[in-house]
């Protein structure tokens, strides 16, 4: 991600996002720096604000919490499909390690004491549940851990409207604010091999991943990534309605009305002004905050 508009960074598709966008573009546009600052207005204290931890341990605790909502936020939204379906999170404590949920417990059911932590060969590891996790699931997270050292969370759903997205083998496009959020971000995984149970397909999709925030894995689903569970959580939720979108202005197009497409310019400053780590943290927020409502706090237990 580029931290100002005059430093050129590649997209999805080996583009380069345009020269012409500088810290003050034609149509008026001016990029500052990024963060959730860019949100506000008032002199109060915003308390949705991502968190400093004192110690390593209290991140954990915070992560594996979110990570929990996270699942409870996706089975509420109709994402969980049998067994498949994972989200994993970089522990806090030893890096080498992360943690993922069990086999065949639902979403709507996930709790902190469920998650299961494992090392990057599969080992259970014993401050965690002792439980068995997805085969699939393991590959590809464990290969994503490992080709981006940047990523402390990923997120793979078999949601509707991302598997019906991707069956087109194409990218999303710039038709709206939220997609935006993926300008030059995204790209699309095209080799499908069927369930990835083996180690060559998971470096594959790594490898394709590249630096991007979100891949289309192709008559599969979607994945996003993170600098935290919050983040990559979002991005997915996000993803997921912006398929959705996608999938009806498809429809609606084919009556005859013109689908209408958001010039580069006005796609970074929305890239740029909305989806660093810090805002898409705060982005999160409220599903916590409802979950936590709805459920009595039941998935921090």
């Amino acid at each position: 991600m580029s931290s100002t508009g005059t430093t050129t960074t590649t997209g999805s598709a080996g583009q380069d996002i345009p020269e012409s966008i500088k810290p003050s573009t034609g149509n008026g546009l001016t990029l500052g720096t990024q963060g959730v600052h860019n949100l506000l207005i008032g002199e109060h204290e915003f308390a949705n604000k991502k968190p400093v931890f004192k110690t390593k341990e209290e991140e954990r605790r915070h992560t594996l919490e979110h990570m929990a909502c996270a699942f409870r936020v996706f089975g509420r939204r109709g994402y969980s499909e049998g067994s498949a379906g994972h989200i994993s999170v970089r522990d806090p404590v030893n890096p080498e390690t992360f943690w993922i949920n069990p086999l065949g417990r639902h979403f709507s059911l996930m709790r902190v004491s469920d998650l299961v932590h494992v090392d990057g060969e599969g080992n259970i590891l014993p401050d965690g549940n002792q439980a068995v996790i997805n085969r699939a699931g393991f590959k590809i997270h464990s290969h994503l851990h490992r080709a981006r050292p940047d990523v402390n969370a990923a997120c793979h759903m078999h949601s509707v409207y991302g598997k019906a997205w991707s069956a087109f083998g194409r990218e999303l496009d710039m038709i709206n604010q939220d997609a935006c959020l993926l300008y030059k971000k995204h790209t699309v995984y095209q080799n499908f091999g069927g369930v990835v149970f083996e180690d060559e397909e998971g470096r594959r999709l790594a490898q394709a991943l590249k630096d991007n925030k979100a891949i289309i894995l192709k008559n599969h689903g979607l994945l996003t990534v993170g600098e935290t569970i919050d983040e990559a959580a979002y991005l997915f939720t996000m993803m997921e309605r912006t398929c959705e979108v996608q999938l009806q202005v498809e429809m609606a197009s084919k009556s005859g009305l013109e689908k209408q497409i958001i010039g580069d310019e006005e796609a970074y400053y929305t890239y740029f002004n909305t989806s660093d780590p810090e805002t898409l943290y705060t982005e999160f927020q409220p599903d916590y905050d409802l979950e936590m409502e709805l459920s009595n706090g039941d998935f921090l237990k």
